[in-house]
């Protein structure tokens, strides 16, 4: 009967822990952990299903007695003296219905003792039932990573439905896993209890991907991520005062949890969040005593008068008593200062104080205004040393283009200083020689003229044979260049095609035909590169350029001399230049040459020059600002320039161009400066303001500049002025020219300006930008045409 009252007892206990089983079967913690986590399997496995439940005693309280020990629990913070009779109420009543159950316990086994066998076979497959439903932790090897998997799983279900739930949590076919324990795979029928997994305990499997190339084993959130624990193990103390381990598994839920608030450091920035956790807060009963009042808050304050010990009794010598005088002071009365006095003492300082500090600060101003006005001399003193530079820079770089001319423009300044020469000299024959004495003079000077025009002419031809030397080699370059392009990061970018390699190997071949001084062999070795270069494309040219090569081998085979061949070598390199700039022979060129190779290109851009009676294209042309070409082309007008006028424009271009960058500086959309040609220019300097400055009439033309009229508006032949390069800095300064200047003066400049505006209104170009100015009050008076002005300036001894 013991035996069987003991098994009776188990039966009930393994009841009762079937109803405060773990959460339902196949419920994932979610949590994976390191291989290498052995602390936790051990304590996993040294949890018995004991440790895990209540002790049978405990097992036993009804739910009654449960909740008079949870209100027990909860009355703990009430007084001492209530809680001590609560306490004794409560662990009385406990006692009495511990008794109770276990005397009905004994009972209902002594009663069961009797019943036939088919009674206790259901009640033993209604425990089994109930054990099969209680959960165990499955830890679960993911092979060959080696990542963990922590399962809370009924060990009741079979491997098959503990598979499911795993391929569910890893997103992989349930078919491609295999489950393993101690290297032996696991039938999917069978269950945990039959592997020997105990009711709460733990067990350690190994699963694996039966295709690990298309479906490997991965889990779905790093180790890293999770470093908490899932299985813990937690000491509680029981009603008799000893202590009992629990194992306690830790449920993640997947929801994020609740903002509780938090701070922020101020000096660093960093936030820090309050933690929120999974136990509800405890509450406390209401002792019934109000906490927060407003007399906690309240700060009292009263006054209290006191009377200090040293003042309320003084001692002094007498009879038996003795007093140091050792520390005494005498104080002797001053003389009595009046309310007007003092007044008047404390204005006398104040006056003193604000006469230095005024002292201070006109120092101050005057050390300022002695700074600004050196800043202004220095200022002023830079201006004129680098006005005086640039005088002197223009007059060398004018005496070094007399001396070595290298452009046309310095071929036009020889010829201004010769015709100056001759109009000085014709004068002074003029005015010192009469009759045959001055015919003789005149022919005298003729020959004198032509002898220079004659050493110009020289000069010229051998400048153009070097800078056609210099046009080729620059001509050769460009079409051997690699296209370029900037890229989006600003860098530099350079491809080669096939042509520029072409023409690149053209380039090298040339220049080493025209080398001046090589032996023999050499050029024996670049003439066979040459002729097998042509020998690709048959034609006439190709033809010509072979037989002077076999001309020049052969002469060279004779032992003619290098200088006597040198006339054939120029034939050969003019006909290989010829071959280069064929497109056929070299497409790169194409893009480079002035004639378009299609014959319809030319159809609207040839004009018949009526001085050479040529058909020249636009280009030949000198363009003025109304848009309409000159009857002559550039060449004739040259040398019409050369033969009679013999004017230098060079002026009128550095006009120009001090104008353009000016007026960049101050408008970068500026567009009239910009259809203005040197005709134009020289029209407004030498027409409307006679090669003059408007303030002290200064004739140089080297020294002349145009400048905005009215500061607040754009540049334009109706809104300028000539002036001087050292009167610009002074008009700059003008902000109202109507208040600063007189009205007679102004009358003047708007003189000049209807002129101009006249002028360029017949140009369709410039009439576009003309203001809404009337034009009609110098009524019908004024007629404007073309005029040619031939104006003879002052001698320059400078420039000599």
């Amino acid at each position: 009967m013991a035996e069987q009252r003991e098994d009776e007892e188990q039966e009930v206990t393994g009841e009762e822990e079937d109803t405060a089983t773990s959460p339902p079967s196949g419920g994932s913690t979610g949590a994976e952990e390191e291989p290498g986590s052995g602390g936790e399997e051990v304590q996993a496995d040294k949890s018995t299903p004991g440790e895990a439940c209540l002790t049978p005693g405990e097992a036993c309280l009804t739910p009654d007695v449960l909740e008079e020990v949870e209100d027990a629990e909860t009355q703990a913070d009430l007084p001492d003296d209530t809680e001590q009779l609560e306490e004794s109420q409560t662990a009385e009543n406990a006692g009495n219905l511990i008794e109770t159950d276990m005397l009905r316990m004994e009972e209902e086994a002594e009663t069961q003792a009797g019943l036939p066998d088919e009674t206790k076979q259901l009640r033993e497959t209604q425990t089994k039932e109930n054990v099969g439903n209680s959960t165990a932790t499955v830890k679960v090897v993911l092979v060959p990573e080696g990542h963990v998997m922590t399962v809370a799983f009924a060990i009741g279900l079979s491997i098959q439905e503990l598979k499911c739930h795993l391929a569910s949590e890893l997103r992989l076919p349930a078919e491609v896993l295999q489950i393993s324990l101690d290297g032996r795979v696991v039938e999917e029928k069978q269950s945990l209890i039959e592997l020997g997994v105990r009711p709460h305990g733990s067990t350690r499997l190994e699963m694996s991907s039966t295709d690990p190339t298309t479906h490997p084993l991965r889990p779905l959130r790093p180790p890293e991520h999770d470093n908490m624990q899932d299985v813990i193990t937690v000491r509680v103390q029981t009603d008799d005062g000893g202590f009992q381990e629990v194992v306690v598994e830790i449920e993640r839920l997947r929801q994020q949890k609740a903002f509780m608030g938090g701070y922020r450091h101020r000096l660093t920035g960093a936030e820090y969040h309050h933690a929120a956790v999974q136990t509800l807060p405890k509450r406390r009963p209401d002792r019934g005593v109000v906490v927060f009042s407003r007399d906690t808050q309240t700060v009292e304050l009263k006054s209290q008068a006191q009377q200090c010990p040293i003042n309320v009794s003084t001692q002094m010598t007498g009879i038996g008593c003795y007093v140091s005088c050792m520390n005494d002071k005498l104080v002797t009365p001053g003389n009595y200062i009046t309310a007007e006095e003092y007044h008047n003492r404390r204005l006398r300082a104040v006056i003193c104080l604000q006469s230095f500090a005024r002292r201070w600060l006109a120092q101050q101003a005057v050390d300022q205004l002695r700074r600004e006005r050196d800043r202004r001399l220095a200022w002023l003193e830079m201006q004129e040393r680098r006005r005086r530079e640039e005088k002197e820079e223009q007059l060398r770089d004018r005496r070094q283009r007399w001396l070595s001319p290298q452009r046309r423009e310095d071929f036009n300044l020889l010829y201004h200083a010769l015709e100056k020469w001759r109009g000085e000299e014709e004068q002074r024959i003029n005015s010192s020689l009469q009759g045959a004495e001055r015919k003789a003079a005149f022919c005298l000077l003729l020959e004198q003229e032509t002898r220079l025009i004659a050493a110009i002419g020289c000069h010229r031809i051998a400048v153009q044979n070097n800078n056609y030397d210099k046009t080729i080699r620059c001509f050769l370059d460009k079409s051997a260049a690699p296209h370029q392009w900037r890229a989006a990061d600003g860098r530099l970018v350079e491809m080669d095609s096939q042509h520029t390699i072409r023409a690149r190997e053209l380039r090298d071949l040339y220049n080493n035909v025209t080398l001046p001084a090589v032996s023999q062999e050499q050029r024996l070795n670049i003439l066979m590169i040459l002729k097998h270069t042509v020998k690709e494309h048959e034609c006439q040219l190709t033809w010509d350029i072979m037989d002077l090569i076999d001309r020049e081998v052969d002469l060279m085979t004779r032992g003619v001399k290098a200088a006597s061949l040198e006339g054939l070598r120029k034939r050969i390199c003019t006909l290989l230049l010829q071959y280069i700039k064929t497109p056929a022979f070299n497409p790169e060129v194409a893009k480079l040459l002035k004639v378009p190779q299609n014959s319809s290109q030319l159809k609207n851009d040839m004009f018949l020059c009526h001085s050479c009676h040529r058909y020249l294209r636009s280009a030949n042309f000198s363009p003025a600002a109304s848009t309409r070409l000159s009857g002559q082309c550039r060449d004739c007008v040259r040398l019409d320039n050369i033969a009679r006028s013999r004017d230098d424009f060079s002026c009128y271009k550095n006009i120009l161009r001090r104008l353009r960058a000016d007026e960049q500086q101050l408008n970068e959309d500026a567009k009239i400066p910009f259809l203005l040609q040197v005709e134009d220019v020289r029209y407004l300097v030498e027409v409307v303001w006679a090669s003059r400055s408007a303030f002290h009439a200064s004739s140089d033309l080297y020294n002349l500049v145009f400048a905005r009229w009215e500061r607040k508006r754009d540049w334009s032949p109706w809104n300028c002025i000539l002036l001087s390069k050292e009167e610009i800095s002074a008009h700059l300064e003008v902000q109202d020219v109507h208040k600063a200047y007189e009205a007679t003066f102004i009358r003047r400049i708007e003189h000049k300006h209807m002129l101009a505006r006249r002028h360029f209104s017949q140009i369709p170009v410039m009439a576009e930008y003309l203001d809404s100015q009337p034009d009609a009050t110098l009524g019908n008076q004024l007629v404007s045409k073309s005029i040619t002005v031939t104006v003879k300036h002052a001698t320059d001894t400078s420039a000599r």
